[in-house]
């Protein structure tokens, strides 16, 4: 009878310990964030396809920029201009740059990445074909300005990247954006050598524009960024995308709700200038303006090293006037033979040399040391640059110049699009890139008309400002290597 008594009570006792331990309400209140997504998702078939198409953002902005190059010493001798005007012409694409890259971060910030890179990229096609029927040197200034500003739209292509990127994979595959930027700059080149010559750069304009309009095409196969759509309060949408990448992927999703919190407050330049971001954000802009000043004046540098014979203080070359052979021309009309082309294709293949070490160097140095290593051996170059060698000499310092600036370039958009959080990183990337137009601004009278009067104290000059920015990198107080990307505001 004893043992009898005893089997109720032993059931009894596990019914209550079963009701007592809830363990499916448990599994019910999981969440989950947008980074605990994108990390869960992993790398796949989507980031593919968004490296490929919002990388080729670089393709189009290259050729519009390097276009300047190629097309200064026509417009030169078409137009008779004298230097200043020539530079005038790279200082107001950088001035609309500049203007409306702030205006398209702060959108950014508050209705979002995607919608703003296709207005971008429909404005830049736009005044870029209208600049191809220009009538006039000033018609010609005032639509390359147009066009500068859409062209300012393009950084939002690689803030979607960063944010769709798991953390331990933006450290390679950001760096490679740089092979886009570099097939661009050939693919100018190129064109320019074949078109210039037999149908003129009116029509060198409007073969560059159609990669711009391609990729506008493009743009549907790539969803507006998750966080974005999550911070403004849609998490529908940011719970929708992330379940369709992890499709594509042939991935899981983590278990649980998405929360995140809503951020109220988005795009605001307080926040930048906020006690935490204030030191980073006053040596970022320091940063941004040096590197835009080496990188657009080497640039420039290139083409008026070709095409006057500066170097070891030779004298420009000039042509004389078809009304009377022993008078000269007051501007300095060369145009650009293929061997000159063919200069400005190896100096620009230089862009990508560095990039594997540049990828080492930021994965396991660091985003600052190794923009402070690359800034300060940009300096060194820009000095060497003046020693009188061979055009095989000159070649290789060229190359090595763009290997560095390039490398510089791309560890700072690094950099900035990872320091900032969700809120105001647009805004972030924005206002660097406005201020660095500063820079690009001020390096086409350094490069196309200081040059032609003090070649090394333009060198000097351009060696200065690289040592203030690597001193810069090298104290900047957040390292981001390895840290996950951040939604608001917090304590350094």
């Amino acid at each position: 009878m004893a043992t009898k008594q005893t089997e109720p009570v032993t059931i009894i006792s596990l019914r209550k310990l079963s009701l007592g331990t809830p363990e499916p309400q448990a599994k019910e209140s999981k969440t989950f964030t947008v980074e605990d997504a994108v990390e869960t998702i992993g790398f796949g078939r989507f980031h593919i396809a968004l490296f490929l198409i919002m990388g080729s953002t670089g393709v189009v902005e290259a050729m519009e920029i390097m276009l300047l190059a190629v097309v200064s010493p026509v417009i030169r001798c078409e137009w008779q201009l004298e230097n200043w005007q020539v530079a005038l012409v790279t200082t107001m694409v950088f001035f609309g740059y500049m203007v409306s890259s702030i205006l398209f971060g702060l959108l950014a910030d508050r209705y979002g990445r995607w919608k703003i890179l296709l207005i971008s990229f429909l404005w830049g096609a736009y005044f870029s074909l209208l600049t191809s029927f220009a009538p006039s040197y000033i018609w010609f200034v005032f639509l390359r300005m147009m066009v500068g500003c859409g062209v300012s739209g393009h950084a939002q292509g690689l803030i979607i990247k960063t944010e769709f990127l798991p953390t331990k994979y933006r450290g390679y595959m950001l760096p490679l954006s740089q092979v886009f930027w570099l097939a661009g700059s050939l693919l100018i080149i190129g064109l320019a050598s074949v078109v210039v010559p037999s149908i003129g750069w009116r029509w060198l304009i409007r073969v560059a524009s159609i990669p711009g309009i391609i990729l506008i095409v493009a743009f549907k196969f790539i969803p507006e960024s998750a966080r974005f759509n999550v911070s403004t309060g849609n998490t529908q949408a940011a719970l929708a995308t992330l379940e369709g990448i992890a499709r594509m992927n042939r991935s899981a999703m983590p278990e649980g709700m998405l929360v995140e919190p809503i951020l109220e407050k988005r795009g605001r330049f307080a926040d930048l200038l906020d006690a935490k971001y204030l030191r980073t954000t006053l040596q970022i802009w320091v940063i941004w303006l040096g590197i835009s000043f080496a990188y657009y004046g080497i640039i420039l540098a290139s083409a008026e090293l070709l095409e006057r014979d500066l170097v070891c203080g030779s004298k420009p070359r000039v042509v004389e006037t078809a009304g009377d052979p022993e008078s000269q021309s007051p501007c300095h009309c060369h145009m650009f033979t293929p061997s000159d082309y063919q200069t400005m294709i190896i100096s620009t293949v230089g862009e990508i040399a560095l990039n594997p070490l540049n990828m080492l160097g930021i994965n396991f140095l660091g985003r600052r040391l190794s923009l402070s290593i690359t800034m300060g051996c940009t300096a060194l170059f820009f000095l060497l640059l003046n020693i009188c060698t061979s055009s095989a000499g000159l070649i290789g310092f060229l190359f090595m110049l763009r290997a560095l600036v390039a490398a510089n370039f791309i560890t700072i958009y690094i950099y900035t699009a990872e320091v900032y959080p969700t809120a105001t990183r647009a805004l972030g990337m924005g206002t660097s890139g406005s201020l660095c137009r500063i820079g690009a601004m001020v390096a086409p009278f350094i490069s196309q008309v200081l040059m032609s009067a003090s070649f090394l104290g333009a060198l000097c000059l351009f060696s200065s400002v690289c040592v203030i920015c690597a001193i810069s990198a090298f104290t900047l107080p957040i390292e981001t290597k390895g840290r996950a990307l951040q939604v608001i505001l917090k304590a350094m």
